[in-house]
């Protein structure tokens, strides 16, 4: 028996990176997943795992931006899954703009996706979650949402955000079973962080004591510890597996 045999989520951002080591983590841990994302995943590594595991994997393409996208991907899993037991906010863009250079455009794009995309995702399945009487929801910030990142205002900010909405929102929901937390991870080895420029990864490089960026492997736990039973004190709580960048 996995830790969340028979569960149901939601994933949004997983077609790569975290989002997708998530989703396959929580398959291998006996969940039936449902990704949401701009552009589908590697089908074949996701029905492998989902087929070896018997578990179901489904993909429907959609911005997190955009509301009606929310809702009807929401819509398709509670129908097809027969509800959502966990939801993860994983959507993120990033960019580099000096904050006098930053245009409204690009600042009102990151957010848009960033924390309003956790608003809509969340109030969206908010709902179904009450109705059963329990649920698990994993906001994805970022430890430049704890600390500022040089150049990146906008971002920091946008994942600052979705760590004081993960704590209001677990103020609201939690005495109704349904726990709402936040994973900061430090720079992670995926596609984004390849986006970063050289100079940036050499200087944040600099700046973690552990002296290496992190994996993917090395996240997904904290994601798996959070949507389980073994963390039924958890809440309103953000999780840091960041190589010491930050120490609370």
């Amino acid at each position: 028996m996995g830790k969340l045999t028979g569960k149901r989520a939601l994933v949004t951002g997983g077609a790569q990176g975290i989002g997708m080591g998530i989703a396959l983590g929580f398959i291998d841990e006996g969940a039936d997943v449902m990704i949401m994302d701009i552009k589908p995943p590697d089908s074949e590594m996701f029905s492998k795992a989902a087929s070896e595991k018997g578990r179901v994997a489904l993909f429907r393409e959609g911005s997190v931006a955009n509301e009606i996208d929310v809702k009807r991907v929401v819509t398709d899993a509670l129908s097809i899954l027969g509800g959502l037991d966990i939801l993860v906010c994983n959507a993120g863009i990033v960019s580099e703009s000096p904050a006098m250079d930053l245009t409204l455009e690009e600042w009102n794009r990151v957010l848009a996706v960033n924390l309003t995309g956790v608003f809509l995702c969340c109030r969206t399945v908010l709902p179904s979650m009450v109705a059963q009487g329990h649920g698990r929801i994993i906001n994805m910030a970022s430890q430049l949402g704890q600390i500022g990142g040089d150049q990146m205002t906008h971002y920091s900010a946008s994942k600052a955000g979705v760590i004081g909405y993960t704590k209001a929102l677990s103020r609201e929901v939690s005495a109704q079973n349904i726990l709402v937390n936040a994973i900061a991870p430090g720079p992670i080895m995926t596609e984004m962080l390849e986006n970063e420029s050289d100079t940036w990864l050499a200087r944040k490089l600099a700046d973690l004591p552990m002296a290496r960026f992190g994996s993917v492997a090395e996240v997904v736990p904290t994601a798996i510890f959070l949507a389980s039973d073994d963390s039924t004190y958890f809440t309103g709580q953000t999780l840091g597996p960041n190589g010491g960048d930050v120490m609370l």
